[in-house]
């Protein structure tokens, strides 16, 4: 597969799972009202984030993840507001996954199911662990300093987001794991599969 090829099929591979992540979020999320209006959710939207950065690399995994999410902030009255926080988080996630899986393990390199499995985990892990320390402290800012929401709203909001961010950070680590140490072979054997590049 030549150059052009490959990257016409990693943007290809990148908007099926920017699409995803707006379809896991907006359709499969359980909301949770907050007071003033606000809300926190569980949702497997990550997932998909981790999911491309782990087949495509951190810049695509994370542009997925940062597009699908940010686009459902935008199309929901409740979210929008933090449509901006997300697209970095979720871009974030990504390059954080592509670190670990891809600069650190290179496990694209290796056909050890073993050893795939492994890193696969603790690039989500740190993918998402980010996520769950990251999401509610710039959360907390964001909704003080560029909304003007009141402490005591936002630190409630925090506190629940913590909470809610950890239960989808466990979900969806569990999910990545088994949906991408199933898929990556047969995308293998297919040629859907393209190799990530060294800035991946």
């Amino acid at each position: 597969m030549n150059k052009n090829n490959g990257t016409v099929m990693k943007l290809a591979q990148t908007a099926l799972l920017a699409a995803l992540c707006y379809v896991s979020f907006t359709f499969l999320q359980i909301k949770i009202p907050m007071p003033g209006g606000d809300a926190t959710s569980l949702h497997i939207g990550n997932a998909f984030c981790v999911l491309g950065a782990l087949l495509l690399g951190g810049w695509y995994g994370g542009l997925a993840g940062a597009i699908g999410m940010t686009f459902a902030d935008i199309l929901d009255p409740i979210y929008i507001t933090g449509a901006p926080k997300t697209f970095v988080l979720k871009l974030c996630i990504g390059l954080i996954v592509g670190l670990v899986a891809h600069r650190i393990a290179k496990i694209d390199e290796s056909s050890d199911k073993k050893y795939i499995f492994k890193w696969s985990v603790i690039a989500s892990v740190a993918g998402l662990g980010f996520n769950v320390i990251a999401d509610p402290i710039v959360g907390y800012f964001y909704k003080q300093i560029i909304l003007g929401q009141p402490q005591e709203m936002a630190s409630v909001l925090a506190k629940w987001s913590t909470a809610t961010t950890f239960v989808n950070a466990v979900v969806s680590t569990v999910l990545v794991a088994v949906i991408y140490n199933a898929l990556r072979p047969v995308l293998l054997r297919s040629g859907l599969l393209v190799k990530k590049e060294a800035h991946s």
